[in-house]
């Protein structure tokens, strides 16, 4: 199957590849992948040394800079409370941590979480962190223009392998804020 972008040898539904998941994003991917629809859920194996989206973009497609997001982990703090939550945004940009995230966190302190916090709390591998799969208590920021890009390539939750997931479904995952200008 031909990806919708990049230039990928091996494309196809997320749900024929459950096994190259992490149970959480597997678990997720029969939950919201729709068969019927053509803008499926897809995944793309690849090798995880590129896995970083300055590599990545070399070897499959300059134009997956623009298309392509990061979800990063955050911790939030407030009195002696602690809060995780995920951001989404595009590659090019950074989150705004010290400004839309602490806001709509309400948080005294954002910070980015410890690897060890990140990859416990997801079940997935650093580097690979996807929304897709996240705690189901987890808030989910994500950046308008993740939202307005048509197709996404975004992690698998391991290093090994990406999904492509439309733009529009971002907004649809469990917990997800779209906010403007998340990616500073």
């Amino acid at each position: 199957m031909r990806a919708p972008i990049g230039s990928f040898d091996d494309a196809r539904p997320a749900a024929e590849r459950l096994d190259l998941l992490p149970a959480p994003v597997a678990a997720a991917v029969r939950d919201l992948d729709d068969p019927g629809s053509p803008e499926r859920f897809l995944h793309v194996d690849t090798e995880p040394e590129i896995a970083d989206t300055a590599v990545f973009v070399e070897r499959h497609g300059p134009e997956l800079l623009e298309q392509s997001a990061n979800c990063v982990v955050v911790a939030a703090k407030r009195g002696g409370a602690t809060t995780l939550a995920a951001c989404v945004v595009l590659s090019r940009a950074r989150v705004d941590v010290n400004g839309v995230v602490r806001r709509q966190l309400g948080a005294r302190k954002v910070s980015f979480a410890p690897m060890e916090t990140a990859t416990g709390g997801t079940g997935m591998e650093y580097g690979g962190i996807t929304p897709v799969g996240l705690p189901a208590d987890w808030p989910l920021l994500v950046d308008s223009a993740v939202v307005d890009t048509p197709w996404v390539l975004i992690g698998s939750g391991r290093r090994r392998g990406k999904l492509i997931v439309p733009g529009k479904a971002f907004a649809a995952l469990p917990g997800a804020i779209v906010l403007e200008g998340l990616g500073g």
